[in-house]
């Protein structure tokens, strides 16, 4: 496959009517490790917040199980749109998820912020650094699945466009972003585990170049010096050297998807393994859409089932 040819399919089909399979070809063929680059600076972008960074500091999950909360959060995105946002599965996954947030009373407008930088965070790391930027057909289809998935979590004043979720984004972090203690603890733990995914001896300069591709106001709420001016410059070069080689190489076959490689299951998971131990304790709840109308009746639900078992996934 040339290496432009998914683009011009892309190109002339409809993203209001194609956003899943756009985000697919985008996530498993494009720019597979673009996108996980960029989501990873998105949950860095999180801990910028004192109200976000306290909360996941009080919970320890990044300390005691670190690897296992980056991978459920990547993975349960996976398995959301994986056979289609509104299939069963789909369903499921959004259902598993809420259960999980709904030990936490979480403002409404945090959830608009962390649901944001999950659509501007790939889009901005791509365009940056990837081997092309991101096409219109493209940009519209991560904020039209990130619209859906805002509304199975029940999220009110989801935006419906890229330009909406960016206002939101970057006003959001204007307004709120502030050091505490908190952020610097939570965001340490995150780049010690990104630095452990490489051998001992390159681990203390991967989280240099983490650091170095992070803006300046969110260093100062991280509580993070800047890395010097020759260190950014020649960690920026050598994205752009990476995207000018991929450019060169064939497009990456049907047959051939990347698919998430969980370090936390390396024999493959189901859906049940996703998130903190207790969650599973806890009833799943219809979705709001699920929901019958005002006066109608619903089933009491003391002990709901569980959401359905998935297929295991190969995560080889």
């Amino acid at each position: 496959m040339g290496r432009y040819s998914r683009l011009r399919r892309i190109q002339q089909m409809d993203p209001r009517r194609d956003f899943e399979q756009i985000y697919r070809w985008i996530v498993h063929y494009e720019f597979p490790r673009d996108y996980l680059h960029g989501t990873s600076i998105a949950f860095l972008r999180d801990f910028g917040v004192p109200r976000v960074s306290r909360l996941l500091d009080r919970t320890q999950e990044f300390e005691r199980a670190g690897q296992k909360r980056y991978d459920d959060t990547v993975l349960i995105t996976y398995e959301m749109v994986r056979e289609g946002m509104d299939s069963e599965h789909g369903r499921a996954a959004a259902r598993h998820l809420n259960r999980i947030h709904g030990r936490y009373r979480i403002p409404n407008e945090d959830f608009l912020y962390v649901l944001a930088t999950t659509v501007v965070g790939p889009k901005r790391w791509i365009d940056r650094f990837g081997w092309r930027r991101l096409s219109a057909q493209e940009t519209e289809s991560l904020a039209l699945v990130g619209r859906r998935m805002g509304e199975m979590m029940g999220i009110s004043g989801v935006p419906d466009t890229y330009a909406a979720f960016e206002r939101l984004h970057d006003d959001y972090e204007r307004e709120m972003f502030a050091y505490d203690p908190a952020n610097r603890r939570v965001a340490a733990a995150t780049l010690r585990i990104m630095a452990s995914w490489h051998p001992a001896p390159v681990r203390r300069p991967a989280s240099r170049i983490v650091l170095a591709v992070l803006d300046e106001p969110l260093l100062t709420a991280l509580g993070f010096r800047p890395e010097p001016r020759w260190v950014r410059a020649a960690v920026h070069r050598g994205f752009r050297v990476r995207a000018a080689l991929i450019r060169l190489l064939p497009g990456r076959p049907e047959w051939l998807p990347r698919k998430p490689k969980a370090r936390t299951y390396p024999f493959g998971w189901t859906l049940d393994d996703l998130g903190p131990h207790w969650a599973h304790s806890r009833p799943t709840v219809p979705l709001q859409e699920e929901t019958p109308p005002e006066g109608d009746s619903v089933p009491a639900q003391p002990s709901a089932p569980r959401a359905p078992r998935a297929p295991r996934q190969e995560t080889r």
